[in-house]
């Protein structure tokens, strides 16, 4: 398997050359850690952002463990919406055709929008691996038409958005009708109170893997432009000018406001695809099909779409309004600079986004304050460099003036002696203020 780092994790040749076909050399850091305790049966909670590697980090140990002298379900695989769970099946077909086990291993996606009945009587020879949502898996579970209690191992993906759309009691439901001691994989972005809750009523001493080195990749690039009042669609005109993008992503809150930037962006001459919540299977269906074809360079989501769907491809991501929360913008962000490559995401804001732009550069996300001007980018200061350094300055001259000694009888001019005082403190102040940023 030549310099193929793969090989230390204790698959088999078959998986060895599937990872191989698939062009993966160095696992990543979440891979390197998962799939040796995956194959020892060990229970896990993976913490990780979006493009960490996570769906072959319990893929590749699954397929590893299949026995195909039993034709019953053995992998249950969850996922929060349709598009992903169709994304992650094809992902496990195609990692059977590359292993070459086409009549061996068998999966099956059981989403919704399809025919429940032709579904279940599709079930009567069970299948080695189930992808699919929580609530689908359940009806045909409660209906008799399944049964999972045969499963060795559970996975929840993408777990916390899982827990935000509502689906983790079905998930509750489903674990209910395994057995005790089944092994679960849950993996999420984020772990909040609510979910690590849940996990304790299943998990009594699970290994608990958090890759806190992967808070934004390397390769990225975070402009911010202050967007003064002007029009956003004027904005994302100009950045048009600047960059010709693979495919970008332009992150809005909510529907509304996607429906109507998506529009005024048309309305221009910019042919942008449009992904929330409110759109229709079908209509949803047709987008990402139109995605896949690329016949969209900039599509128009919010931020449930931008987590329930997975998109190839992105070069760029927009911020055409902040997100209120630190998550959000790691979310949307990490759409870019995949699998090693490098990307751009451009953040307009208002003064109202100075506080999570704070927490986000003491989270070392390094951004670069910028403009527009004749197509090209200009430096630019923060919004509020002015309010700052008014503050800097205001809290030096109150400490220098601390310093000043007051004079025990008062004489002609001792008001300016003491004016003349507190410059001298204050260039002190300064200066060793200098030093220590300089160190």
């Amino acid at each position: 398997m030549g310099e193929n780092r793969f090989a230390e994790l204790q698959l088999n040749d078959t998986l060895l050359n599937v990872v191989e076909q698939l062009h993966f050399n160095e696992p990543t850091e979440i891979q390197k850690q998962i799939i040796p305790r995956a194959l020892k049966g060990e229970s896990l909670i993976g913490q990780s952002h979006t493009g960490s590697g996570k769906s072959h980090a319990f893929l590749l140990p699954l397929f590893q463990q299949i026995d195909t002298s039993k034709r019953e379900v053995q992998f249950v695989i969850t996922l929060p919406t349709r598009e992903l769970a169709m994304q992650l099946h094809e992902e496990v077909r195609r990692i059977i055709e590359l292993a070459g086990k086409q009549e061996e291993w068998m999966a099956r996606l059981l989403v919704g929008g399809t025919d429940k009945q032709r579904m279940a009587q599709s079930l009567d020879n069970p299948p080695h691996i189930i992808v699919g949502t929580p609530g689908r898996i359940y009806d045909l579970v409660d209906s008799g038409a399944l049964s999972i209690y045969s499963a060795r191992s559970f996975v929840i993906d993408e777990a916390d958005l899982m827990l935000d759309l509502g689906f983790i009691k079905d998930v509750d439901k489903l674990l209910t009708r395994c057995k005790r001691d089944i092994q679960l994989l849950a993996f999420s972005a984020t772990i909040p109170v609510r979910l690590e809750q849940f996990l304790k009523k299943y998990l009594e001493h699970p290994t608990y893997i958090k890759l806190d080195d992967e808070y934004v990749p390397d390769q990225m690039e975070h402009r911010l432009i202050a967007r003064r009042n002007r029009d956003i669609t004027s904005l994302i005109s100009e950045l048009t000018k600047i960059f010709n993008p693979y495919l970008a992503i332009i992150f809005v809150n909510n529907r509304a406001e996607a429906d109507k930037l998506a529009q005024s962006l048309q309305e221009i001459g910019i042919d942008a695809g449009i992904i929330h919540g409110g759109l229709s299977p079908r209509e949803r269906k047709r987008t990402l099909k139109h995605i896949k074809d690329l016949r969209y360079q900039y599509i128009v989501a919010t931020d449930l779409a931008s987590r329930g769907i997975d998109i190839d491809g992105v070069s760029h991501v927009i911020n055409a309004q902040m997100p209120k929360e630190e998550d959000f913008y790691i979310h949307r962000v990490g759409r870019t600079a995949r699998g090693g490559l490098s990307g751009l995401a451009i953040s307009f804001y208002d003064e109202e986004d100075i506080r999570l732009i704070d927490r986000l550069e003491k989270n070392d996300v390094s951004f670069i304050y910028s403009d527009i001007k004749d197509g090209q980018w200009i430096k630019a200061k923060r919004f509020d460099a002015r309010q700052q350094r008014k503050k800097h300055t205001t809290s030096i001259d109150q400490e220098a003036w601390k310093q000043v000694r007051r004079p025990k009888k008062v004489k002609p001019g001792y008001k300016k002696k003491m004016k003349r005082e507190q410059e001298q403190i204050k260039h002190r102040l300064k200066s060793k203020s200098r030093r220590k940023k300089r160190r």
